[in-house]
């Protein structure tokens, strides 16, 4: 999960693609900033388990505005090696809103509504 963040901070889109599997393989907007990474639980995931997920909360800016993103995110072994699988958005009365057309928090670069905001 770390690697990921640090990767997205770099902007390593060759390491993110390497380290998921079966997601959107187009590289995350560049215009946010990440901040910090608070992780606020973790659920398996160890040296013997075959799945595990990580809760955590990512605080950035876009174009000004502070925002963060609060996720579980899953995640599968694969030949030794962790591969993020998918997350969900836990509901929080602290998140912040983001708004429909409004670009994903993810940093994929598509709007809210066609990424992380399909219901």
């Amino acid at each position: 999960m770390r690697s990921r963040y640090s990767a997205f901070v770099r902007h390593d889109w060759d390491y993110l693609k390497h380290t998921q599997t079966g997601q959107d393989e187009s590289p995350a907007t560049t215009d946010i900033e990440w901040l910090g990474l608070e992780i606020l639980g973790i659920k398996a995931g160890g040296e013997n388990d075959a799945e595990g997920a990580v809760e955590f909360v990512a605080h950035y800016t876009h174009q000004g505005r502070p925002a963060s993103l609060h996720e579980i995110s899953r995640f599968h072994k694969h030949d030794g090696k962790w591969l993020y699988v998918g997350g969900e958005f836990p509901p929080a009365a602290h998140q912040t809103k983001i708004g429909r057309n409004e670009p994903c928090p993810c940093g994929s670069g598509k709007k809210f509504k066609k990424c992380c905001g399909r219901g």
